[in-house]
């Protein structure tokens, strides 16, 4: 169940992901009475077999029963539940009317990482994140130059083409990561948590704010849950929105832009809550914007860690 919206005195309208069908807007009849027999199955976060009645404009729901019951052990935790907030809003963006069996195993996978506390909120949605856009074909290159495919340590990222690139590649004041923060992204995207587990509180801020400027840039709006989202860092707990001096936690200078509060594309926000700029030069923005050169549409491995066993 991705989300609701109230329809009469007691109905409402569900939009659920499915397996075979994509994303799905339904009319729930009822359930907005404290007598409804399935109310409880069709709220966010939830995972439920339901079945349809074909409509004119909407299909309508006959029957629900409860598959995974999420809602309830991640709304108990408000980390986890903004955190799951944002999940479920990108795969309402990146979902259509066709099925995507990647994308519903991916998001069912975090959901239950999320409600069973199997790894950090914060880092289940950035690895998350990195996997939806990889599936849907903006896969980001953490290792080889993402724009002339050169091999190397590189560690000028650019979200506009697509992560790391080279130096020769890289417009003039490229923002710069760390060897650390370069190994995270890259075990964030393969679901490789001894890593991502063991990685220090400042790479993880660097990596978080990366991802969400690639996230909103490919996306091309930003995520209205988004700043919502709560960071720890060195113990301390923020908001994306919170301001923070530039250079606190080991995040770098250049990476934060004083006085910045709006998070538009190609402008971010980095845990605990530095703003953190990551748009094109004017000088490259015409011919440096690149696709990506590496799709994982066709990479079922990418939902490997997150599918529900």
């Amino acid at each position: 169940m991705l989300r609701t919206h109230k329809l009469g005195e007691a109905d409402r309208i569900v939009t659920l992901l499915t397996r075979q069908h994509g994303k799905v807007r339904a009319v729930a009849k009822g359930v907005r009475r404290t007598a409804s027999k399935f109310g409880a199955r069709l709220e966010p976060f939830m995972v439920a077999d339901v079945q349809f009645y074909e409509g004119r404009t909407l299909d309508v729901i006959t029957q629900a029963e409860s598959l995974g019951a999420y809602g309830v052990d991640i709304s108990a935790d408000y980390s986890s539940f903004t955190v799951a907030n944002v999940m479920v809003e990108t795969a309402d963006k990146l979902s259509e009317s066709e099925g995507s069996l990647q994308q519903y195993l991916l998001l069912v996978g975090g959901l239950r990482s999320l409600a069973r506390r199997e790894h950090g909120a914060s880092s289940t949605l950035d690895s998350y994140l990195l996997r939806a856009l990889a599936l849907a074909g903006w896969a980001p290159s953490f290792e080889d130059c993402a724009r002339c495919g050169g091999v190397g340590e590189h560690t000028a990222i650019v979200v506009q083409l697509g992560g790391n690139v080279c130096n020769s590649c890289a417009p003039p004041g490229s923002p710069r990561i760390t060897h650390d923060t370069r190994a995270l992204l890259g075990a964030l995207l393969s679901g490789n948590w001894s890593v991502v587990d063991a990685a220090s509180a400042a790479a993880c801020g660097q990596a978080s704010g990366i991802v969400a400027a690639y996230t909103q840039w490919h996306l091309e709006r930003g995520l209205r849950s988004m700043p919502h989202v709560f960071r720890s860092v060195d113990g301390t707990t923020r908001t994306r929105g919170e301001s923070v001096v530039p250079g606190e936690s080991g995040i770098p200078d250049e990476l934060v832009e004083p006085g910045a509060s709006s998070v538009t594309p190609g402008v971010s926000t980095v845990a605990p809550g530095e703003p953190v700029t990551l748009s094109t030069p004017p000088s490259a923005a015409p011919g440096l914007l690149v696709p990506v050169t590496e799709t994982a549409r066709h990479r079922p491995e990418l939902s490997r860690e997150l599918a529900p066993s």
